[in-house]
């Protein structure tokens, strides 16, 4: 079963360790995302820009609105996710608390929908 684990950080957490603490926990982070590949439970891994980088886009009837950044304010925004291969949610969410990003932010996992079940369902 796959599942998606989204990782949000706080930048103001982030900017606030010190940049060997921070290179130290990114090392760390990137060694366990190998052995978990290795292993066959990490399927992809990516980082992801900073919000100031992104665009949200809209469609209300004919009218498109496209916005600077992300759309509603947080203080925690999507930095990257993982997308895993476990037996079922809570050998998930054991994978994911190893990794140490719950310390400056939150982990979120969520399982994947079966596209191909969908497909079928829907005729497509």
């Amino acid at each position: 079963m796959k599942f998606l684990v989204m990782i949000y950080s706080d930048e103001s957490l982030l900017d606030a360790l010190p940049e060997s603490e921070f290179n130290s926990m990114m090392r760390g982070c990137l060694e366990h995302a190998d052995e978990l590949k290795t292993q066959g439970f990490l399927l992809d891994s990516q980082q992801l820009e900073a919000p100031s980088q992104a665009r949200s886009l809209r469609m209300r009837g004919d009218k498109m609105t496209v916005l600077d950044g992300p759309f509603a304010e947080t203080k925690e925004y999507l930095a990257g996710f993982n997308l895993i291969e476990a037996n079922n949610l809570d050998e998930a969410v054991k994978i994911a608390s190893e990794f140490p990003w719950s310390r400056t932010g939150c982990i979120e996992i969520r399982p994947v929908r079966d596209i191909a079940g969908v497909r079928k369902r829907v005729g497509a």
